[in-house]
Protein backbone atom coordinates (compact mmCIF):
# COMPACT_ATOMS: atom_id res chain seq x y z
CA UNK A 1 0.00 0.00 0.00
CA UNK A 2 1.33 3.40 -0.92
CA UNK A 3 1.59 6.15 1.67
CA UNK A 4 0.24 9.64 1.04
CA UNK A 5 3.72 11.06 0.45
CA UNK A 6 4.38 8.58 -2.37
CA UNK A 7 0.96 9.28 -3.90
CA UNK A 8 1.60 13.04 -3.73
CA UNK A 9 5.05 12.63 -5.30
CA UNK A 10 3.59 10.52 -8.10
CA UNK A 11 0.85 13.10 -8.67
CA UNK A 12 3.46 15.88 -8.78
CA UNK A 13 5.50 13.95 -11.36
CA UNK A 14 2.41 13.48 -13.55
CA UNK A 15 1.49 17.14 -13.26
CA UNK A 16 5.02 18.33 -14.00
CA UNK A 17 4.75 16.49 -17.30
CA UNK A 18 1.34 18.06 -17.92
CA UNK A 19 2.78 21.50 -17.08
CA UNK A 20 5.46 21.02 -19.71
CA UNK A 21 2.83 20.13 -22.27
CA UNK A 22 0.73 23.13 -21.23
CA UNK A 23 3.73 25.45 -21.69
CA UNK A 24 4.05 24.14 -25.24
CA UNK A 25 0.32 24.22 -26.04
CA UNK A 26 -2.11 26.37 -24.06
CA UNK A 27 -5.01 24.57 -25.76
CA UNK A 28 -4.74 22.01 -22.96
CA UNK A 29 -6.72 24.55 -20.93
CA UNK A 30 -9.66 23.76 -23.24
CA UNK A 31 -9.32 20.07 -22.40
CA UNK A 32 -9.38 20.86 -18.68
CA UNK A 33 -12.37 23.19 -19.03
CA UNK A 34 -14.19 20.54 -21.06
CA UNK A 35 -13.57 18.00 -18.29
CA UNK A 36 -15.01 20.44 -15.75
CA UNK A 37 -18.11 20.96 -17.89
CA UNK A 38 -18.66 17.18 -17.95
CA UNK A 39 -17.92 16.65 -14.25
CA UNK A 40 -19.83 19.55 -12.70
CA UNK A 41 -23.40 18.28 -13.23
CA UNK A 42 -22.71 15.03 -11.36
CA UNK A 43 -20.18 16.29 -8.80
CA UNK A 44 -20.95 15.78 -5.15
CA UNK A 45 -21.53 18.81 -2.97
CA UNK A 46 -18.13 18.18 -1.37
CA UNK A 47 -16.33 18.32 -4.74
CA UNK A 48 -18.16 21.29 -6.27
CA UNK A 49 -16.09 23.95 -4.45
CA UNK A 50 -12.86 22.37 -5.71
CA UNK A 51 -14.16 22.30 -9.28
CA UNK A 52 -15.18 25.96 -8.92
CA UNK A 53 -11.67 26.74 -7.71
CA UNK A 54 -10.22 24.99 -10.76
CA UNK A 55 -12.63 26.84 -13.06
CA UNK A 56 -11.47 30.20 -11.66
CA UNK A 57 -7.85 29.14 -12.01
CA UNK A 58 -8.27 27.94 -15.60
CA UNK A 59 -9.53 31.35 -16.73
CA UNK A 60 -6.53 33.08 -15.15
CA UNK A 61 -3.09 32.91 -16.77
CA UNK A 62 -1.24 29.85 -18.01
CA UNK A 63 1.56 30.73 -15.59
CA UNK A 64 -0.85 30.60 -12.65
CA UNK A 65 -2.17 27.22 -13.75
CA UNK A 66 1.36 25.88 -14.18
CA UNK A 67 2.29 27.18 -10.73
CA UNK A 68 -0.45 24.99 -9.24
CA UNK A 69 0.41 21.99 -11.40
CA UNK A 70 4.01 22.01 -10.18
CA UNK A 71 3.58 23.66 -6.78
CA UNK A 72 4.47 21.90 -3.57
CA UNK A 73 2.32 24.07 -1.29
CA UNK A 74 -0.80 22.76 0.43
CA UNK A 75 -3.22 24.34 -2.07
CA UNK A 76 -1.43 22.81 -5.06
CA UNK A 77 -1.34 19.36 -3.47
CA UNK A 78 -5.06 19.63 -2.63
CA UNK A 79 -6.09 20.82 -6.11
CA UNK A 80 -4.04 18.14 -7.88
CA UNK A 81 -6.22 15.54 -6.14
CA UNK A 82 -9.10 16.73 -8.36
CA UNK A 83 -7.15 17.79 -11.41
CA UNK A 84 -9.20 18.43 -14.55
CA UNK A 85 -6.22 17.58 -16.78
CA UNK A 86 -7.36 13.99 -17.28
CA UNK A 87 -6.47 13.03 -20.83
CA UNK A 88 -3.60 15.50 -21.19
CA UNK A 89 -0.99 12.73 -21.13
CA UNK A 90 -0.72 9.87 -23.57
CA UNK A 91 -1.08 6.40 -22.06
CA UNK A 92 2.65 5.89 -22.61
CA UNK A 93 3.53 9.09 -20.74
CA UNK A 94 1.20 8.23 -17.89
CA UNK A 95 2.34 4.61 -17.55
CA UNK A 96 5.98 5.71 -17.67
CA UNK A 97 5.47 7.84 -14.57
CA UNK A 98 3.37 5.18 -12.84
CA UNK A 99 6.12 2.60 -13.42
CA UNK A 100 8.62 4.88 -11.70
CA UNK A 101 6.53 4.72 -8.55
CA UNK A 102 5.86 0.98 -8.50
CA UNK A 103 7.61 -0.91 -5.72
CA UNK A 104 10.64 -2.89 -6.82
CA UNK A 105 9.33 -6.47 -6.69
CA UNK A 106 12.85 -7.90 -6.73
CA UNK A 107 13.53 -6.46 -3.24
CA UNK A 108 10.50 -8.09 -1.63
CA UNK A 109 11.67 -11.50 -0.50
Amino acid sequence: MKDHRTIDCRSLALHRLEAGKLRADSRLLDLALGNLVRWEPTASTAVRPVLAEWRALLVSTVDEVIAVLIGEDERSVRLRQSSPFAGALTPEERFGILREFQPDESRAA
